[in-house]
């Protein structure tokens, strides 16, 4: 019980500091990015856009109340998922269920407050985005990742006819 309370605690405060992280670099980006201005950082751009949809602009001529919506309760089946499911599972698991949570409430809070999400990271080959997005991808990719590594039990020797 202690331990499932730790992991859950764990979980809340990793995805509170990711989520966190990525709302006041975006508030940064707001204020710094202005007027077109970006910034070379090698092989990003830190370059201002905002996204009125969801992943590659994808519904961006919805109603953003529609688009808030789906995002909200898409948002809120991924941290009951992730509540519930870190009782379980390796670190690796844990890791994507505190990343995934985190970069779809950050993405949501920022939807909430102007109808659009703040990107700021650009590659020149990619849709703009921000560390939200990276949190969501790789925790996504952390959770394939788990459940690619989690072995099935071996079948029993008495039921394979080995005598």
């Amino acid at each position: 019980m202690v331990r499932v309370a730790r992991r859950r605690a764990t979980l809340a405060t990793g995805a509170v500091l990711l989520a966190g992280g990525d709302l006041g670099i975006k508030t940064w980006a707001a204020q710094a990015l202005t007027d077109g201005h970006s910034i070379d950082i090698g092989l990003l751009q830190l370059r201002l856009a905002y996204n009125p949809g969801v992943a590659f602009s994808l519904g961006a001529t919805l109603p953003a109340w529609i688009v808030f919506t789906a995002t909200a309760l898409i948002t809120a089946a991924l941290a009951v998922y992730a509540w519930r499911a870190a009782r379980t599972g390796s670190l690796i698991m844990r890791l994507g269920l505190a990343a995934v949570p985190a970069g779809a409430v950050a993405n949501l809070i920022d939807r909430g407050v102007d109808g659009a999400v703040t990107d700021y990271l650009h590659t020149g080959w990619f849709p703009t985005f921000n560390l939200a997005d990276v949190f969501i991808t790789g925790g996504g990719a952390l959770l394939v990742l788990a459940s690619l590594r989690t072995t099935s039990p071996s079948p029993d020797r008495s039921e394979s006819g080995a005598s």
